[in-house]
């Protein structure tokens, strides 16, 4: 049997025991639903050989191969992972449309008796609901967006507002990238659509009568690119600003980049790709503060010389509803009593 999916939400309401994706690893590395697994049918190489001898010798031929490594996989599957489920368990197996490679599984785990099912469509069903949430929906809630200069502690301080219970999405988390050119994180950044499929739950779970902070970014977060609904949001939406000095903000990013300081040859392969953008002699004296240790004097050069003089220049653009929170520390004993401000600005907001 085939369920259709109406409703991102849908999937969480099933019941289904496990998610199956039988695509090939490729496919699922580069997006999956929500949980799912992967226990491929085909490989990423058996696929492409039953894809060229289906356009190449006969679609018959590539059946037939088709069928011998599905029916050898599905059984290294039953003998591997799943060899401890019980007659109880209920899997959901889907694939690329919804086609042969889930209904081939599905008919396997149903003739043990397993009670399985397959996704009408399968993932660009699942896909196409993505799509909608992102691209033809608007958001749901009044927006606020949190604002500042880099190194005033904006990610910190959205992970204190859900703590205490506020609706926030954080952008940079679900990008895996802190938004700047230092902003790789480990692991790196997934790929575009996995990033639009955990954006699109996101904002689909959230509760319309309540305001959603997220972070201040550029249209793009990283390598990924924020759908059009939620950046024209954002773009109009009021703001909480948060202002400390330059030292303070300093501290604060030789703290929060620690990954970054302690790898020398990566932060002055960093400051190597803002050679375009100043003269030799400065990135010579950013380079001489990353060899020497001082992380707080490299950190204020950066803020002072490249990134405030951007951000300033792109808020002279701007006109929107404002409250500004003065932060006369950013350490971190005292970044609850900054994120309880932040919180009473939201509501004055909204």
């Amino acid at each position: 049997m085939a369920v259709t999916l109406t409703s991102l939400s849908d999937l969480a309401s099933l019941g289904f025991d496990t998610i199956i994706d039988a695509r090939a690893p490729a496919e699922y590395a580069e997006d999956h639903l929500p949980g799912a697994i992967s226990l491929p049918v085909l490989s990423d190489e058996e696929r492409a050989k039953v894809g060229t001898i289906y356009k190449q010798v006969s679609p018959f031929t590539a059946r037939k191969l088709g069928g011998a490594l599905v029916a050898r996989n599905v059984a290294a599957h039953l003998e591997g992972p799943l060899a401890e489920m019980t007659g109880g368990w209920r899997p959901l197996v889907y694939c690329w449309r919804g086609g042969q490679r889930s209904g081939s599984f599905a008919t396997i785990l149903a003739q043990i008796g397993w009670r399985v099912d397959t996704i009408a469509g399968g993932y660009k069903s699942w896909r196409a609901l993505v799509v909608k949430q992102l691209y033809d929906t608007p958001v749901a809630s009044p927006v606020v967006v949190l604002d500042g200069n880099t190194g005033t502690a904006k990610t910190a301080i959205l992970h204190l507002l859900a703590a205490q219970g506020l609706q926030v999405i954080d952008l940079e988390g679900l990008a895996g990238h802190r938004g700047s050119l230092f902003g790789h994180t480990a692991g790196g950044q997934p790929s575009q659509k996995a990033f639009e499929c955990a954006l699109a739950l996101a904002l689909s779970r959230l509760d319309p009568m309540r305001p959603v902070v997220v972070e201040a970014e550029s249209a793009k977060v990283g390598n990924l690119r924020l759908p059009p609904q939620l950046w024209a949001a954002m773009g109009k939406a009021p703001r909480v600003t948060i202002e400390a000095s330059l030292p303070e903000r300093a501290r604060y990013l030789s703290r929060a980049y620690a990954d970054i300081v302690a790898d020398q040859a990566r932060l002055l392969a960093v400051l190597g790709l803002l050679r375009h953008a100043h003269a030799a002699e400065m990135i010579s004296e950013w380079e001489s503060l990353a060899l020497s240790g001082q992380f707080e004097a490299l950190a204020h050069g950066l803020m002072e010389r490249h990134y405030d003089p951007r951000y300033e220049k792109h808020r002279a653009r701007q006109d929107h509803a404002q409250e500004v929170i003065l932060a006369l520390s950013l350490a971190e004993t005292d970044l609850p009593a900054l994120a309880d401000q932040v919180a009473a600005a939201v509501a004055r907001l909204v």
